[in-house]
């Protein structure tokens, strides 16, 4: 059986890719950090519906952390499927930024979005580039707000800077991976209902009409939409794509 690793599954976007992995037969590891009973339930769900999964805490922003972590996978291989490696990564964790205006952006915020946007699935990656099989896949959850061609909003200059240079990263590990056969893209959500922003949309519903009049397709994206587009990014289907960035918005601005 097929492994995938996906950081920040509990919920969202992580929580729904690692849904469609299990349904196409990949086991999962995934992990959570402030929602630990989201990410418990979340494995016990996959477990329930026939598929294979193990929840391990990470802290993305903690880079110290991550030989501890890594360990940790190696156990769980070993424990629940019997391998030695896995086969993809999702570097999925992160967390909203509620805009800020240039001139008031702290070094403390850019810190912040700098560990867990950047720092965090390097290093990460880095660290678990040995265990990772050759032919395997990676995909990094980046957003449309870096795109060339998306009209940038005031107040999100860090969290932009930080996914544009993940959309970069993705594009120069796939060259250095490429002798491994190891692909790796990115996908560029638009916007997407998930609990990052401080459940903004649940909290403030009067926000999404004005977005989904932007959006082509009419409605705002939901985490489905999004894990579909990883899963099939790692899935044979994609077995010709390496170095892209897929934007997943509906159409917004178009």
């Amino acid at each position: 059986m097929q492994v995938a690793i996906v950081t920040g599954g509990s919920s969202g976007i992580g929580q729904s890719a690692a849904f469609e992995l299990t349904k196409r037969g990949v086991g999962v590891i995934l992990t959570y950090h402030g929602n630990a009973a989201g990410g418990l339930e979340t494995a016990e769900r996959i477990e329930k519906d026939g598929g294979t999964a193990v929840a391990l805490r990470l802290d993305v922003s903690r880079s110290d952390t991550f030989d501890d972590f890594k360990t940790a996978v190696a156990q769980s291989l070993a424990e629940r499927w019997n391998r030695t490696s896995f086969d993809f990564l999702v570097n999925n964790a992160g967390v909203g930024q509620q805009p800020v205006p240039f001139e008031e952006t702290t070094e403390e915020l850019f810190d912040q979005m700098l560990r867990i946007h950047l720092k965090g699935p390097y290093f990460l990656t880095q660290t678990l580039l040995p265990l990772l099989e050759d032919g395997g896949a990676i995909v990094n959850t980046s957003s449309s707000s870096a795109l060339d061609n998306t009209k940038p909003e005031p107040g999100y200059s860090v969290y932009a800077s930080m996914k544009g240079a993940q959309l970069v990263l993705t594009r120069y590990l796939a060259k250095e991976f490429s002798g491994r056969g190891i692909r790796v893209n990115a996908v560029a959500p638009g916007v997407t209902r998930t609990r990052l922003g401080d459940d903004a949309f649940s909290k403030y519903p009067e926000l999404i009409p004005p977005l989904a009049a932007r959006t082509a397709l009419g409605r705002i994206g939901e985490s489905d939409d999004i894990g579909k587009v990883i899963a099939f990014l790692l899935s044979p289907d994609a077995a010709w794509i390496t170095a892209q960035t897929l934007e997943a918005s509906g159409g917004y601005d178009l």
